[in-house]
């Protein structure tokens, strides 16, 4: 079961949840997909860390081939070649790594070279195995890392719990692909309803099972309650606000393994996202 965890912006707690439901799964993979800013080694502290680095393809120029036709130019939408005084010069950092100049340069002048953009981090917490992309600063999109971090889930993982990058842009596409089941984080405020409406049309538009966990919650009336009502979507639970486990948060543990009453809290989570994961599976049957 592959269990994505959104939310609309950061800040929410969606790693919070992400970590602690990696925990109490008991042997689980946590994925950290939020390549830009991954922290959930913070938490995890994973043994024995082993580093791969992710590669793209780019152009190589062979300058003896290429006559300045501009074919590679004009075939490149996002502007990563340019032809200057018939000398072509590729433009790494926008490169979208699509490999079409190379499949329509008349000369064969041109080849492919490996840009490393990042790296994935692998280790292991007690019982759950820890994965975290790392995407190098200034380039363009960190898909490519969160396709490579997928690439490890393997078909006997029982439980795989997907932190995936805030808001809904494509990378968060990319990590909600083939999940089974996306929960949605968000906090008791109207900015916070604002942005958790972006992540649910998103879920909705991948007609992916969903469910709300709100985060740090007052005993009153919060706007995603409502939401979550008149919307009939499925409330997972709530997250008390707690000065208690917003300085575990702050001190890198996890709290389900500090506290039994947090423990308790995931637990509850966990069991219920897989009841409705079992209740789909026998009405697919």
């Amino acid at each position: 079961m592959k269990i994505a965890v959104l939310s609309g912006k950061g800040g929410t707690g969606k790693t919070l949840v992400s970590v602690n439901l990696a925990a109490v799964a008991g042997h689980a993979v946590y994925l950290d997909c939020d390549v830009e800013e991954p922290n959930g080694h913070l938490f995890f502290k994973p043994q024995e860390p082993v580093t791969e680095e992710v590669t793209v393809k780019i152009p190589l120029v062979d300058e003896d081939l290429c006559n300045g036709c501009r074919t590679c130019v004009d075939f490149c939408k996002f502007n990563a070649l340019a032809s200057i005084v018939n000398k072509l010069i590729v433009f790494d950092e926008i490169c979208h790594s699509c490999g079409g100049c190379i499949m329509l340069c008349p000369h064969k002048a041109l080849t492919e070279k490996d840009k490393v953009i990042g790296k994935i981090n692998a280790g292991v917490s007690e019982q759950v195995k820890v994965f975290s992309g790392f995407l190098n600063t200034g380039e363009a999109s960190g898909t490519p890392i969160i396709k490579d971090l997928l690439s490890h889930i393997k078909e006997d993982d029982d439980t795989v719990v997907i932190d995936c990058p805030p808001g809904s842009a494509c990378i968060v596409m990319e990590s909600i692909r083939d999940a089974d089941y996306c929960v949605l984080v968000a906090e008791p405020t109207l900015f916070g309803l604002h942005n958790l409406q972006m992540v649910y049309e998103l879920v909705r538009l991948f007609h992916k099972p969903h469910g709300i966990i709100i985060n740090k919650c007052f005993e009153e009336n919060n706007p995603i309650e409502k939401f979550a009502q008149h919307s009939q979507i499925p409330l997972l639970g709530q997250i008390p606000f707690s000065r208690e486990l917003g300085q575990m948060t702050s001190n890198g543990k996890v709290a389900a393994r500090e506290d039994s009453h947090y423990q308790k809290i995931f637990e509850q989570f966990l069991r219920q996202i897989k009841e409705v994961m079992d209740h789909e599976t026998i009405a697919g049957a």
